[in-house]
């Protein structure tokens, strides 16, 4: 079964197994159950009966909350030169990583 499902405003398409990282779910721990419910298309591993929502389907996708993590370090700077003026900063962007049941 292949879905292409919707959240953290950014679109994947998953398939039974696969495992994912998307944006912080933040109310789930690890080995609890996500339900995504905005399912934008669903369709078999061939490519048959493909389904397409306006704008979504009365579908839910089920995973399992494998780990809640950062990613590592990407470094933000801001430079304007003649005036010895920098900055550098670091940030960590959090994820939850789910297998798609």
């Amino acid at each position: 079964m292949l879905a292409v499902i919707e959240t953290g405003g950014k679109q994947y398409m998953v398939k039974s197994g696969e495992a994912l990282k998307v944006e912080k779910l933040s109310l789930l721990k690890e080995g609890d159950t996500a339900v995504f419910d905005k399912v934008l298309l669903t369709a078999n591993d061939d490519g048959s009966e493909v389904k397409i929502g306006s704008p979504y389907l009365d579908v839910k996708v089920e995973a399992l909350v494998e780990k809640q993590g950062k990613n590592r370090t990407l470094l933000v700077q801001k430079f304007k030169r003649k005036v010895r003026y920098h900055i550098s900063r670091g940030q960590r962007q959090r994820y939850t990583k789910v297998k798609i049941a």
